[in-house]
């Protein structure tokens, strides 16, 4: 292959949970910093009340301050106005008073911001063309396109310039509908366009990662490779044949599944039992003593959800968990975390420490998470990990079949299997790999391939400029 030295790929790798972006000189990548020194950027955005946005992790950052310790007042929403007769007579002429119209009370009146977390999710889905932000309609394209602003900026920093670029997608958008991947490539076209990016080159995730392996190493002979790239958000997978300097795409497969859910899986399964959950709560009501399971699912889908845990700050949350943990039992003292948790809104900081916990059990095989902000110190060893994840891991071996089915191939056909994906890195998933595919399994920058690979792509691709 020849180098062009006037010329550079660029690729952005907009992910679920983080983005990345890279430059490819014609025998380099390099990594572009984008949150402060920070190559891998959160895919985030924080509108306030004002319309000012942030993005990355400043959003984040942004969110949780301006929540910490707020309570939440729900008013209803305005609807409209209706005039009802006043007397009895009918026509212009009659008498009438004016009611307002309110709807169910969903409006937080002293929401400081509203955090975007994960919008690549909503890109396959007609329904959410318009989004509502402060009594604003936003297209979820101009949700979007701030985090590409921000990419984009910071790669006219390095590089000089901006205007082209491959753009990495998912297998599979996320959604119901027939037609959600030509929708999702449609938004996200559309937002990269607005962000300055008018030259682009469509390219899916894991034949990305699979082109950055081919263009960092030498594979002189006719070869069937698996790509598994196993993210936040999704699982992606392809199958190419390569002779080392050509490559055909044989198949490809995508599923909702990444490590986003495995977060919330450990949350559930591990958290949620020290807040209370499976607990009793008696009172009474009507002059008699009730004894009933604590209504903990109510609390539940909010507290897996930090992006929205902050709702729970409302009386008809709190007040039943006050009056839970003045009772004088063990179980107390789990409401009492409940209540902080709640109060000031820590849901993301354990999720923190539970995407800190997958990190360590890829090295020890015991690991503890500790949250000294709701008095939680808990152990976990790798097996008791996998176990929990079980039904996840059974999910990822089905799609790998899945792909290899599509392809009209077996396990024995398979030559190589490139692992990338922060998730990829979990023992377990290792462990599925190797005994699939024995001695064919690589591991390829877990969270940087795709970037490198999109920025590869775009500089073969490229005409000379």
């Amino acid at each position: 292959m020849t180098h062009n030295k006037s010329k550079i790929g660029i690729g952005i790798d907009f992910g679920t949970s983080n983005s990345v972006a890279a430059i490819y000189d014609g025998e380099k990548a390099h990594l572009v910093p984008l949150d402060d020194s920070r190559f891998v950027m959160p895919t985030a955005s924080y509108v306030t009340r004002d319309f000012t946005i942030s993005v990355g992790q400043k959003a984040i950052d942004d969110f949780i301050f301006d929540n910490q310790g707020r309570r939440v007042e729900l008013s209803a929403e305005f609807l409209g106005e209706e005039r009802t007769s006043a007397g009895g007579l009918e026509g212009p002429t009659a008498e009438s008073e004016t009611s307002k119209v309110f709807g169910q009370a969903i409006n937080d009146m002293g929401l400081p911001g509203r955090l975007f977390r994960g919008t690549k999710r909503l890109l396959g889905e007609s329904s959410n063309e318009r989004i509502t932000v402060f009594q604003r309609n936003f297209r979820l394209v101009a949700l979007v396109t701030p985090i590409l602003v921000r990419i984009c900026d910071s790669l006219r920093q390095v590089s000089g310039s901006a205007n082209h670029a491959s753009i990495g997608y998912p297998v599979e958008f996320e959604g119901h509908e027939k037609n959600r991947n030509e929708l999702g490539l449609k938004r996200l076209q559309e937002a990269y366009t607005h962000a300055g990016i008018l030259r682009q080159h469509l390219c899916p995730e894991p034949v990305a990662a699979a082109i950055s392996y081919l263009n960092q190493n030498t594979i002189e002979e006719r070869s069937l490779i698996l790509t598994l790239d196993f993210g936040g958000g999704t699982l992606d997978l392809s199958i190419l044949n390569s002779d080392g300097f050509k490559w055909e795409v044989v198949a490809t497969h995508g599923v909702a599944l990444g490590g986003d859910k495995i977060d919330q899986t450990i949350f559930r399964k591990l958290i949620c039992p020290l807040l209370g959950k499976g607990e009793r709560w008696s009172r009474v009501l009507d002059g008699e003593e009730v004894n009933t399971l604590f209504p903990f699912s109510e609390f539940e889908e909010l507290l897996l959800n930090w992006p929205v845990s902050y709702m729970l700050n409302q009386n008809k949350f709190t007040a039943p968990v006050t009056q839970r943990m003045m009772q004088s039992d063990s179980g107390a003292k789990k409401f009492k975390r409940l209540y902080d948790l709640i109060h000031q809104n820590y849901s993301y900081q354990i999720f923190e420490a539970i995407r800190d916990l997958k990190v360590k059990l890829s090295s020890v095989k015991e690991a503890t998470i500790d949250l000294p902000e709701i008095d939680v110190e808990v152990s976990i060893t790798r097996d008791e990990f996998e176990s929990l994840i079980s039904g996840i891991l059974r999910q990822l071996e089905q799609s790998i079949e899945q792909v290899l089915v599509k392809a009209g191939k077996t396990l024995q056909d398979i030559d190589l299997v490139i692992r990338t994906g922060g998730s990829s890195q979990i023992p377990a998933v290792k462990k599925i790999l190797e005994n699939m595919f024995p001695d064919k399994v690589i591991e390829h920058d877990p969270f940087t391939s795709v970037a490198t690979g999109l920025a590869m792509e775009d500089y073969f691709k490229s005409e000379t400029w």
